[in-house]
């Protein structure tokens, strides 16, 4: 069986030929990376991840975190060897500048390094990727005070970190959170406050693989009558952390497990703050934390993290399908059946033409969602140091704009090619011998982690189409616009045309949605991001293949193109044509 995580070749290209990463590092926050130290330290990100990561991925799969009867949880030991060995050679910090103990790489290399740990085992790798956007976000809006006390900790790994954000009866609508911070005065890291409240599907939330855990938990400061402030307006953010500075226990208790299908190695937990039953700091009621930023900003604060961390999750859902796919090209060239000649020897079933095109979709879905979160990091890093502010603002608005396709199109349509490593498999693809069977449970969940693609589908139409009138479409139809006419002129003009009408479909659907209502277009805007990010990996691949100059490139574009473009042109009918009626299940009718 392969270890092939992510290839070499593939990845250098991307970053050096597609994305031009030697311009991001002659500017000067990135002077002290060149070529030869980016390729060494995505090497060690690779060998690391082989040698610490991968060995425990079907081990943390079979022996899933679980309660110990003192109230903590106990995860595989190897999963914290594993990140220690993370944060000690300097991964956990490598996004953050060197004056905060960070190497200072630029986004784009930080997520391909990052890819690595991603395909070998996405449960392990969740805890990092929780933790440093835990940290970026108190670098960019806590004190001080408050940066000093807990970042550090987390960039050299002792402590992890979570995002506490929905709630039993909330779910996805945090409009609807009812934790409570009550003022508890102030000290040397700010205002204090006591939270009360019970957080539910938090990833992270307990375990015993570091040394404490940091929480930043969203919660309702109450009125001077004692209700809550009704909306999101009224969330503020707090980091309430499970062991205080003092080394005491804080008031936060695990009221249970979540038992997923997949992502096992990753504790999920129910979490109760200010049960006051077991801890109760000071003696009082509450959970102790400190306010993040301002009162009632939580949102618009924790909004960074999210946004980052689906971009994570597309980075981990385009990892996993590329892993899927080299364990489908490893099984297909070994795995003899059939013959080509009624009288000859079996050959292996990567001759025959239908597993040939499964391999091929596989390959171009994989490569095209891999890219895609890696212009996303480069959007990032032209965001934080292009060299004008309006280059900044550009690539800010477009980065808003595909992070909800990047995010979601990785997810739905790196299960495919799961899918299709299973049916490659045969019935061996769904016995827990392959690590197929496995891949395919955890990439399910990549839809729902950080919005599901109901929640992405509507933010894209209705937030950044309509409420933003798709700020970012400028500078991305102009990309589109050089590849087909470049395209146009060397030997894919089929496929710059195709390209050109999936496009100009797509802003058919653009220009016609302020007019159509919202039931509507709220019943097909799932549908739209999809067709949507089915053009941009369409146009991505062909940008590529323009790029390399190789067959196999133009071979992957030309099959997208061909096979797999025109389920954009469904997507977009959809929105256009007369709406189709719905079933009402709001009654007691059948």
């Amino acid at each position: 069986m392969t270890d092939t995580l992510l290839p070499t070749d593939l990845v250098e290209f991307l970053l050096f030929d597609w994305l031009e990463l030697d311009q991001t590092l002659a500017r000067p926050r990135f002077a002290d990376h060149d070529r030869e130290s980016i390729l060494a330290l995505l090497g060690l990100a690779d060998r690391l991840a082989r040698d610490t990561f991968l060995p425990h991925y079907k081990k943390a799969d079979q022996i899933e975190p679980r309660l110990t009867p003192e109230g903590d949880v106990h995860v595989l030991p190897e999963a914290g060897t594993a990140l220690r060995a993370y944060a000690e050679a300097g991964f956990m910090a490598a996004p953050f500048a060197p004056d905060q103990g960070g190497l200072g790489l630029p986004e784009l290399v930080h997520m391909a390094a990052t890819g690595s740990f991603f395909a070998a085992n996405l449960a392990t790798a969740g805890y990092a990727m929780l933790t440093v956007g835990n940290a970026r976000l108190l670098v960019h809006n806590a004190s001080a005070a408050q940066i000093d006390a807990f970042v550090p900790r987390q960039l050299d790994g002792r402590a992890f970190g979570t995002m506490c954000l929905s709630e039993p009866q909330a779910g996805s609508s945090l409009a609807d959170v009812r934790t409570r911070a009550v003022p508890d005065g102030n000290d040397d890291l700010g205002p204090r406050y006591r939270l009360s409240g019970n957080k539910m599907w938090i990833s992270g939330g307990d375990q015993d693989i570091s040394d404490t855990i940091h929480h930043l938990v969203l919660a309702k400061i109450p009125d001077a009558d004692g209700s809550l402030p009704e909306g999101t307006r009224g969330l503020s953010l707090f980091l309430v952390p499970k062991h205080l500075p003092n080394g005491e226990r804080n008031d936060v208790v695990v009221a249970g497990l979540n038992h997923k299908m997949g992502y096992r190695g990753t504790s999920n937990c129910l979490l109760n703050f200010g049960e006051g039953t077991r801890f109760r700091p000071a003696g009082q009621a509450g959970a102790i934390g400190w306010l993040v930023g301002q009162p009632g900003q939580g949102l618009a604060i924790m909004f960074h993290m999210m946004n980052e961390a689906r971009l994570g999750v597309g980075l981990g859902a385009a990892a996993n399908a590329m892993r899927a796919h080299a364990l489908s090209v490893d099984y297909a060239r070994t795995r003899l059946q059939g013959r080509a000649d009624p009288r000859g020897a079996p050959v292996a079933i990567a001759a025959h033409p239908d597993v040939a095109r499964m391999l091929t979709r596989q390959q171009a879905i994989a490569e095209a969602a891999l890219s895609m979160i890696l212009f996303c990091a480069r959007l990032v890093d032209d965001r934080d140091t292009a060299e004008t502010p309006d280059a900044r603002a550009q690539a800010d608005r477009l980065l808003g704009l595909l992070t909800p396709a990047a995010k979601t199109w990785t997810s739905e349509w790196g299960l495919e090619v799961n899918a299709i490593a299973i049916q490659i498999h045969g019935g061996y693809g769904y016995t827990r011998d392959f690590d197929v069977e496995q891949l395919y449970r955890d990439q399910r969940l990549n839809p729902i982690h950080e919005g599901t693609t109901g929640i992405q589908g509507i933010d894209f139409v209705g937030r950044k189409l309509l409420k933003e009138g798709g700020a970012g479409l400028e500078m991305l139809a102009e990309r589109i616009a050089r590849t087909i006419d470049r395209a146009g002129r060397a030997d894919l003009s089929d496929e710059a045309h195709a390209l050109s009408a999936a496009w100009a479909r797509f802003l058919d659907v653009r220009q016609a949605l302020p007019a159509i209502p919202r039931d509507h277009w709220m019943s097909f805007a799932t549908d739209v991001l999809d067709g949507f990010g089915t053009t941009l990996a369409a146009w991505i691949l062909l940008d590529q293949a323009l790029v390399a100059g190789s067959e196999t490139r133009a071979t992957l574009a030309r099959f997208f193109i061909a096979y797999d473009l025109p389920r954009a042109h469904r997507a977009f009918d959809l929105a256009l044509r007369k709406p189709v009626p719905l079933l009402d299940f709001t009654g007691d009718a059948p």
